[in-house]
């Protein structure tokens, strides 16, 4: 049973969602908050397996509640799912900056909502392809210099770093699988080391270092 706990100022939105997902026989809403303060009290109380964290809300904002349920062990804590209205705005790259193992919008359809959750929550954190892509288009589009390589890169091996490359790249387990004439499974392997060795949530967290490191530049 995953445990999902809602935060938004919304109670409207808040009901809908939780009914929704309460209708679903692996999901159980254990609670919901009205701002960021109330999810990150919640959420010490409650032990949730995942957050529904909108972006916008009163007393503590969703950026600043992600970064205190993310801090510190990156395997420990929830994982957040953000949920927007404003596709790809500065708000969801600075969310997935702070931990947010992906992000949402509102207006999805009720079944893209419930497999984000279960998604979520299995540790793959996966984000589509083409939510990756914009990402990496919204990156390229803000002056980072001076981003130096962290030691803890070479860490990888050579084939871990072309997996991290092309998963910044967008591209998903499958096509990581063709591009490299390996199973799918391997490249799952991969990732998984990729993450334990960097100390990532997961792939969202991975697309972000590969570009705000520099292994990756925009535009390649």
């Amino acid at each position: 049973m995953i445990k999902v706990l809602i935060a938004d100022d919304q109670a409207m939105v808040r009901q809908g969602f939780g009914a929704l997902l309460a209708a679903q026989p692996d999901l159980l809403v254990v609670g919901d908050a009205a701002n960021g303060a109330d999810a990150v009290t919640e959420v010490r109380r409650l032990s949730p397996d995942v957050v529904l964290m909108d972006v916008r809300m009163p007393v503590m904002d969703g950026l600043e509640a992600t970064r205190r349920l993310t801090s510190g062990n990156a395997a420990a804590g929830p994982r957040v799912l953000i949920l927007t209205t404003f596709d790809l705005d500065d708000y969801v790259y600075e969310a997935l900056r702070a931990g947010a193992s992906g992000f949402l919008l509102k207006d999805a359809p009720a079944a893209d909502l419930v497999n984000a959750v279960r998604v979520v929550a299995s540790g793959e954190a996966l984000l589509a392809p083409s939510v990756t892509r914009r990402l990496i288009a919204e990156f390229a589009a803000r002056p980072h210099p001076n981003r130096p390589r962290p030691v803890v890169l070479n860490a990888l091996t050579p084939r871990e770093t072309d997996v991290l490359r092309l998963i910044a790249r967008g591209r998903s387990n499958q096509e990581i699988a063709t591009d490299l004439v390996v199973a799918e499974q391997t490249v799952k392997t991969h990732i998984g080391r990729i993450l334990g060795k960097l100390g990532l949530r997961d792939r969202a967290q991975a697309v972000v270092l590969a570009y705000e490191t520099g292994l990756v530049a925009a535009g390649e």
